[in-house]
């Protein structure tokens, strides 16, 4: 028997070929695609490190609010003549406003005035954050892969610290009151502006923060969020490491705000959970829990052109033998960036051929 003859005996030649990607390689990131981000210096040497790893948008920390026009065109331009483009900034300063205390109405004003500057200047999407207090204190260093350092969480490092005077001990009612009040300021003038909103969850996801319960420390707490103005302009950072923390399913749960059209930033990073909510290690980005490639693909799915970081790069000696490396315990630097970089491009890349979008 010939092997042509053993084959058809065995059915092989009937078998259909794999149909060929629809797209042409190599698959670049445009309009109609989620596009990779990182932060970045507005100096030339900064920049140039982040356009050599074909990454062409920028988030980043923003001033105090009330932005101002010039300022905000500065920062564009600067950003652009670089080769990048400023998509998201964070804002913050309006903590009267998370409190409930009297000058929140002024705060208000500020990030609304910001919000219509970044409308004028092109900026597509403005983050912040909502903590009473945020759980820092349970973060430590562990050591991982070959000597690599992990960012771990053990909330038993703090869960019986007390409130700080300054921030005071708050409820879930109180929380979600102060949030109402905001998001009913200001979300009709992210509309009016073409501006998103993203609200990041609170990481770490434990059940109390110096004497403070968490808002955006369950996925109800997310949903409700998004249900309290009903409007992309809402929408949340979806987290898929933060999402394991919690316990649950980063690709369903992803699935469920992509599909709605309230993931207006993504955050793509891989844990280790021990304890959901309250002990976990934030691991190599291929190396942990979370389904990366089935979260991408929901991405790709779900049709999102925004912003995806790969964040909360892992230690490296490369790193560290060029330096302290600031942030983080067990968080990493440049070669810790091109690593995540590399692995979320690729599943970037797969998720899109296999789309045939």
């Amino acid at each position: 028997m010939t092997r042509r003859s053993l084959f058809q005996s065995a059915g092989l030649f009937a078998l259909p070929l794999a149909a060929a990607p629809s797209k042409s390689w190599p698959i670049q990131e445009s309009a109609t695609t989620p596009k990779l981000c990182l932060p970045s210096a507005l100096d030339e040497k900064a920049m140039r490190r982040v356009t050599q790893l074909g990454v062409s948008h920028i988030l980043g920390g923003g001033p105090r609010a009330p932005w101002t026009e010039e300022e905000m065109r500065h920062r564009m331009d600067a950003y652009k003549a670089g080769g990048l483009t400023l998509y998201n900034q964070m804002i913050g300063g309006f903590n009267n406003a998370i409190y409930g205390r009297p000058g929140r109405d002024e705060e208000i004003e500020n990030v609304r005035k910001s919000i219509r500057v970044a409308g004028k200047v092109g900026l597509a999407v403005v983050e912040y954050n909502w903590y009473a207090h945020r759980a820092m204190e349970g973060y430590y260093e562990e050591t991982g892969r070959a000597g690599a350092g992990y960012t771990a969480f053990d909330y038993d490092r703090m869960k019986d610290l007390p409130p700080l005077p300054e921030e005071g001990a708050h409820t879930l009612d109180e929380m979600w009151a102060t949030i109402t009040y905001f998001l009913k300021a200001v979300i009709p003038v992210a509309e009016e502006s073409g501006v998103k909103l993203a609200l990041h969850p609170n990481d770490p996801p434990s059940p109390m923060s110096r004497g403070s319960q968490q808002i955006m420390g369950t996925l109800a707490g997310w949903k409700k969020l998004i249900s309290i103005v009903d409007s992309p302009a809402n929408g949340i950072t979806f987290d898929c490491g933060v999402t394991r923390e919690m316990g649950e399913d980063p690709v369903a749960v992803g699935r469920y705000f992509l599909s709605r059209k309230r993931v207006n930033h993504i955050h793509f990073r891989n844990v280790e959970v021990r304890k959901p909510y309250e002990k976990y290690a934030e691991v190599f980005i291929d190396a942990g829990q979370v389904d990366m490639f089935g979260v991408m693909r929901e991405i790709v799915n779900n049709k999102y052109t925004g912003t995806i970081y790969p964040e909360h790069p892992r230690a490296l000696d490369y790193d560290r033998e060029r330096g302290p490396i600031r942030g983080y315990p067990g968080g990493g630097g440049y070669t810790g960036d091109v690593y995540d970089v590399a692995y979320t491009r690729a599943m970037l890349q797969a998720a899109l051929s296999l789309s045939g979008a």
